[in-house]
């Protein structure tokens, strides 16, 4: 599957403000370089779609590059519920826009029912710790 295909075929759960990645602590590692860690969490329904297997995912620009990182798998239950959850490692070589928390399956995804949407930075930046906790959460 070309990337394009791969894009069209992820469903946006929920667009991360631009201040909660400005407040992540930026990481530089040996082999990925510079990174952001966020953690990720969602409650999601898609009633009729029992056993479908799905990914959790977070899409991002670095400058004009598209890129995503995969954050968790699992299969929706009887009733078409599931848990995802994990950190996400967001490599960047220019700066972070754009961020976005997607859920991709072996099917086209038309409707999700997001019950909850959690992302927080692992580590705040020395600057955002004076400033009061960010949490992200959509109900």
């Amino acid at each position: 599957m070309n990337q394009n295909a791969q894009a069209q075929s992820a469903y946006t759960l929920g667009n991360v403000p631009e201040r909660m990645i400005s407040s992540a602590k930026m990481i530089v590692t040996p082999y990925e370089g510079k990174l952001i860690e966020l953690n990720v969490a969602s409650w999601l329904q898609m009633p009729g779609l029992a056993e479908l297997h799905i990914s959790l995912l977070v899409s991002y620009q670095d400058g004009s590059q598209v890129r995503e990182v995969q954050v968790d798998h699992g299969k929706l239950n009887a009733l078409g519920k599931v848990m995802l959850s994990g950190i996400a490692r967001l490599p960047m070589r220019k700066s972070i826009s754009n961020v976005r928390v997607q859920v991709r399956s072996g099917i086209e995804l038309k409707k999700v029912l997001v019950e909850e949407l959690f992302v927080q930075p692992v580590e705040m930046a020395e600057s955002a710790k004076q400033a009061q906790p960010q949490l992200w959460a959509a109900s």
